[in-house]
């Protein structure tokens, strides 16, 4: 029997964003309030984490594992997802360092809902590809027989629940974008637009590193790359969890405009390159652009 939890939840709201700067330019502009989609695990967070968590209950696994950094939303989406399922999570991050510090609010939200906390050096981090790497951090932090889930939720089960949010969508904008951490919500994305449809990233990650991985994970799961995505690099603001002034009152403004709550770390830059890129002539006149919600501060 499904978990209650697992259960496929109804397609989140859709509604339209009235802003003189995409409207000044002719581009409507609609939000996906994925962050709707679940309570306790937002927008693409339950979207790729369902399809594991079942895997993970099927296999009669107790325990999860999986990785972040210090202000994952990946990771404190796992810890709450294994509350409300029962279910043991290990949570390895990146920086050893930080262990010896106060754990800020997001690590918090991860220990209260019963998540155990290791810390590894930034050089192992970026190593845990490598097999013999990741078995020796599993082992340091008691969850050899854990049940795996990667950085970001990103594997090709996660693509599965990502294809549903683009079936959702068919019909619903002629772009549609989303910001980008690891990438795999993009990959499923766009798997499951229709013809005609293109989905647009916005990484909120410098380095330019996302192409090759999301073409592996669509080779992964779909058995080859869709060409129907692009990505729209510059918009990272310094790197991932940089939330400089400027982006901040962007946010502010967008929050005074629409009623919107705007997650920083991800929804503001996504937002903020949206306005830019309009603004710049990016998108057709006529063009209707869909914003995918995908969390909440």
């Amino acid at each position: 029997m499904t978990h209650p939890e697992l259960r496929p939840r109804p397609p989140s709201p859709l509604v339209e964003a009235a802003d003189e700067r995409f409207g000044a330019r002719g581009v409507r502009l609609l939000l996906k309030r994925d962050d709707l989609v679940h309570p306790e695990l937002p927008g693409n967070k339950w979207r790729k984490l369902a399809p594991n968590l079942r895997a993970a209950l099927e296999a009669g696994r107790d325990r999860l594992v999986t990785f972040g950094g210090a202000y994952s939303n990946h990771l404190r989406a796992t810890a709450a997802a294994g509350r409300l399922l029962g279910l043991e999570t290990v949570g390895i991050v990146r920086g050893d360092e930080l262990a010896d510090r106060p754990l800020n609010d997001s690590l918090t939200r991860c220990a209260a809902d019963g998540m155990r906390l290791h810390f590894v050096t930034r050089s192992d981090y970026r190593r845990k590809a490598e097999p013999e790497v990741l078995a020796r951090l599993l082992a340091a932090a008691g969850a050899a027989d854990a049940y795996p889930v990667p950085e970001g939720g990103s594997n090709p089960l996660a693509l599965t629940g990502c294809a549903e949010l683009g079936r959702e969508l068919r019909g619903a904008g002629d772009v549609v974008a989303v910001a980008c951490g690891t990438g795999g919500t993009l990959a499923g994305l766009a798997a499951g637009l229709a013809p005609g449809q293109r989905a647009l990233g916005v990484p909120v990650l410098a380095g330019g590193f996302l192409e090759p991985e999301i073409r592996s994970l669509q080779t992964a799961a779909f058995g080859a790359p869709t060409a129907n995505w692009t990505l729209a690099e510059g918009h990272d603001h310094g790197g991932y969890a940089r939330v400089p002034a400027s982006l901040e009152a962007f946010a502010a403004d967008f929050e005074s405009r629409h009623g919107l709550p705007v997650e920083r770390i991800y929804v503001a830059k996504l937002l903020q390159a949206l306005t830019t890129l309009t603004q710049a002539g990016a998108f057709p006149r006529g063009t209707t652009l869909t914003a995918i919600v995908t969390g909440r501060p």
